[in-house]
């Protein structure tokens, strides 16, 4: 993994971000998906949508996750790091997502797919 500037500790921290967004997709609950993003935050999904803040977050996951996606797990895997400054980093992730059968999605690149302060939001 690729990383500039930056602690190790930094680095697990930003993937436990990574693991718990997945830990929500995996439960079928919407708000522990969307709970390390700020309420005000930017966010692009994969078909190009852009929800307004959590809230729109929370609201467009939970109807994937009461329709489409309902049992499916997301594996995102953090590919890159790359710290801006002391509390700015940007994140190249991938993921993928399994039906409920096993079945996989191809995996798909997301870069840079955070942009946030080091610490979770609060």
């Amino acid at each position: 993994m690729h990383q500039t500037d930056g602690t190790q500790e930094d680095t697990g921290q930003i993937r436990a971000l990574w693991a718990e967004m997945a830990r929500g997709w995996a439960a079928g609950d919407a708000a522990l998906f969307a709970a390390n993003f700020t309420t005000d935050c930017d966010f692009t999904t994969v078909r190009g949508d852009k929800p307004a803040g959590r809230d729109g977050i929370e609201a467009g996951h939970a109807a994937l996750f009461d329709g489409p996606y309902a049992g499916t797990v997301l594996d995102a895997r953090v590919v890159a790091v790359r710290f801006l400054g002391p509390d700015l980093a940007t994140v190249e992730a991938e993921s993928t997502v399994s039906a409920p059968d096993g079945k996989r999605s191809p995996p798909r690149t997301h870069g840079p797919s955070w942009n946030g302060p080091r610490s979770a939001p609060g």
